[in-house]
């Protein structure tokens, strides 16, 4: 069973910015996709960024020049840079990885999540 621990949430001022990182408990090597995804009050969870093994990234256009996702494969980790926070950023974000296809049964793991709060 893979484990994915976030952390790096908190509050933080409009305008200001934080790391949130996944620690995934095998190499990252190992997945198709890792990615991060965040839920606010009331409101679906969205997809905010995803790298891919190739190390493509895509953003949600909310976020697209404000954040970052990079991967440290040596540490077994994701990062999401997050920079020039709004108020509206304020969800709880989770991390998520996917096997790839050609698993016979491939598997889509979570974190437990992180809460981000942005105080205007």
């Amino acid at each position: 069973q893979v484990q994915l621990v976030e952390s790096g949430g908190g509050l933080v001022q409009a305008g200001g910015s934080l790391r949130l990182s996944c620690a995934a408990s095998r190499s990252i090597f190992s997945f198709s996709a890792m990615g991060w995804y965040r839920q606010a009050p009331g409101k679906q969870r969205e997809l905010v960024a995803t790298v891919i093994s190739g190390g493509n990234t895509d953003y949600a256009e909310s976020v697209k020049g404000r954040f970052t996702i990079s991967r440290d494969n040596a540490k077994n980790t994701v990062y999401l840079q997050m920079d020039s926070l709004k108020p509206e950023d304020t969800a709880i974000y989770y991390c998520k990885a996917v096997e790839p296809i050609w698993k016979l049964v491939p598997q889509t793991y979570w974190g437990q999540g992180t809460q981000v709060t942005v105080s205007s």
